[in-house]
Order: C-alpha cells, then structure tokens, then sequence
C-alpha cells in the first residue's frame, strides 16, 4: 500500500500543534510556570539584544555604557530595568516550575530524560544570573562575582582548576568580565535555545503529565 506523502507547511505544523487536546486536569495556573518562563526569556532575548547594542566589555567602558544607556538613550533605563526584572522573575518561575514537576511526580517515567533537560535548564538559568551581575562593572557585580568564584574554588579536585578558568586568571579581572560576558550572550543563548527544543519535542511527544 502506497503511503500518502503530505507537504509540511509553517501551516501545518501550526495546525498540528495548536490542535492538540490539553487534559483537563492539567489546565490550571501551575501548569503555567514553563511557559511564563520561555516568556520571560523571550523578553530577556529582546532587551538583551538591545542592551548589547551599546555594552562595551571592557573594564574601563563598560560601567560608563551602562551610564550612557540609562541616561542618554531614549528608553534605555526602561530596556534595562525590563531586563533586570524579567531576569530575577525568570528564576522564580524556573524554580516554581521545578517545584511543580516534583510536587506532581511530572519526572517519572517515562519522563525521565525531560527531567534531566529541565534540570539543566533550572542550572543555565543560574548561570545566566551569575554572568549577568558582573556585566556592570560595579562594586556589587565585582565583589558577587569574587565570592562566585571563590566558591567555585571550593570543589574537590578541580576547585583550583575551576577557579583560574572561570576568573581567566589569579583574580577577577577585565578577561574575567570577556568570559562572562561571550558566556552571557552566545555560550548560554545557544545551549539554552537547544535544550529548549529538546524539552519542548518531550513535551510534544509525551504529553502533560497530569500527576495528581
């Protein structure tokens, strides 16, 4: 028997995507955690992209670019004040939407795999925070990221290791501001982006676990 071929179209997959039935039990506001938290990251998408635009990673400009940004470009403050908030609201909803997988048991079988790409993601989006803060170049980011790393420095075995690579040398300085911010904007976009689609295919294929 001859197979039918049909011809994929942004249509269609739309069409397929959009037709799919939600269980019942799953159409409440916990559901909603994951997919406030791709939101948000769109948003941090937009106005990182903004912000960039005017950054500049080194440690004599890049306290003085974000002074120019908020003070001499047309909605700059507000760009990065989104960015911010966004940023901090994106970890709670990470970590509410964790929350809810555990409460529902949403990571057993046969979700195990999604469980451990959601978990990687929950750690890139700490990631994303700690690179972040440094960006400023000010006290705060300084000294945040000195603790951050000093920390680091505390595994078994590999801390001293650890800590020069992330620090990009004996202390935090202007190449540790290069690491984290190549981390910040291309590292952590792409790995993010590609274990969202990984997630999001599970979803897709598996279903919602209703849990309860």
């Amino acid at each position: 028997m001859a197979v039918e071929e049909k011809e994929i179209t942004l249509k269609g997959i739309w069409h397929d995507m959009s037709s799919k039935p939600v269980a019942k039990e799953v159409r409440n506001f916990m559901y909603c955690f994951g997919g406030i938290t791709f939101l948000l990251f769109l948003i941090q998408g937009i106005t990182g992209a903004i912000l960039a635009l005017y950054y500049k990673p080194t440690p004599e400009l890049a306290y003085q670019s974000i002074l120019f940004l908020e003070n001499e470009v047309t909605m700059g403050a507000a760009i990065r004040s989104i960015h911010n908030i966004s940023a901090n609201l994106m970890v709670i909803m990470v970590v509410l939407h964790m929350l809810r997988v555990i409460y529902t048991g949403a990571y057993k079988h046969p979700r195990e795999f999604n469980w451990v790409a959601g978990s990687l993601l929950l750690v890139l989006v700490f990631v994303f925070s700690f690179t972040g803060y440094l960006l400023p170049w000010d006290q705060v980011g300084y000294w945040a990221a000195v603790i951050g790393a000093k920390i680091m420095g505390t595994v078994p075995l590999i801390g001293s290791k650890l800590l020069t690579i992330v620090q990009g040398g004996s202390k935090v300085t202007g190449y540790t501001l290069m690491r984290f911010y190549i981390l910040h904007i291309c590292v952590l976009p792409v790995s993010t982006i590609g274990l969202l689609i990984v997630h999001f295919y599970l979803v897709r294929k598996q279903g919602i676990s209703g849990g309860l």
